[in-house]
């Protein structure tokens, strides 16, 4: 159940991030992230109000708003040193907040067999080669790279958070509620300052509506990405987090099979190898 419910996660998430990267191309993304999380703030409403969710109220969901107030903030310095870029060096070293949960688990007293030991070193190994790293010729800004390093922890400490804020099913609803609210908040927040700078939250020339025509891809990213941390949060509360963390961060390799299928994007040689090097890591932490 570990495995089935983190690759399900993975899946989720890398096409949750290939959405979100084509609707960035047409709206700043800042306004994608708010968009997109408050559709899922409205559908996971609906859906606590219909489990019966808000029974579970309790101290465990600040583990939920810590999570809600870290993402966004992971998020925005992601995209920020996409734009910087080499994005072959910036998309494999998000990848690295894997350390987080992974770390969580092992200082709980977790100890993974020989053979999950060794997928974990080759799947990690896969995901940062499935990014297409750029090994040489490549500037990088040290600015990039601290603000990836500060996104892929923050990336990772949500991970490790939302497993802690529940313990049932209609309590996972609450605290992903929580969380998605927290989101919105602080998001909107950071969208109010910008624009208040004069920063821009719909391309220049167009109206609200172009946020209507693109509904039902935020809705998309929206609930892919709450979904995600919904199976993620089972695959951890069912088997070793250092299992689930490894597994649910296979997303970049659905990313770039995505971008291949739609996008037409050639895999560079680098990505294949990733790809298959993750595969087979899979295949030892299922074991």
């Amino acid at each position: 159940m570990t495995a089935l419910f983190a690759l399900a996660t993975s899946l989720l998430w890398g096409l949750a991030d290939f959405g979100g990267g084509l609707l960035t191309r047409r709206v700043p993304a800042l306004t994608v992230v708010v968009a997109s999380q408050a559709i899922a703030v409205l559908v996971l409403g609906a859906v606590v109000v219909a489990t019966g969710g808000w029974t579970e109220w309790g101290p465990q969901l600040w583990f939920a708003v810590g999570a809600g107030l870290v993402g966004p903030v992971a998020m925005l310095a992601f995209y920020k040193a996409l734009a910087l870029g080499p994005m072959g060096v910036v998309s494999p070293l998000g990848s690295l907040g894997v350390a987080v949960p992974v770390g969580v688990g092992l200082f709980l007293g977790e100890r993974p067999g020989l053979a999950q030991f060794a997928g974990i070193a080759v799947a990690v190994a896969g995901i940062l080669l499935a990014g297409g790293p750029e090994l040489r010729g490549a500037p990088v800004q040290r600015q990039a790279v601290l603000l990836t390093l500060l996104a892929a922890f923050g990336f990772g400490g949500v991970m490790a958070l939302i497993a802690e804020a529940s313990s049932s099913l209609t309590g996972l609803f609450l605290a992903l509620f929580v969380q998605r609210v927290t989101n919105v908040a602080a998001g909107g927040a950071a969208l109010y300052v910008s624009v208040k700078r004069g920063g821009a939250a719909l391309p220049e020339g167009s109206g609200i509506g172009v946020l209507w025509a693109m509904l039902p891809a935020l809705a998309f990213v929206g609930l892919a990405d709450v979904a995600a941390n919904g199976t993620y949060s089972v695959a951890a509360q069912n088997g070793p987090v250092t299992v689930a963390a490894v597994l649910s961060s296979v997303y970049p390799v659905v990313t770039a099979l995505a971008a291949r299928a739609v996008l037409k994007e050639r895999l560079r040689g680098i990505q294949a190898a990733g790809a298959g090097l993750a595969l087979v890591g899979t295949v030892l932490l299922a074991s």
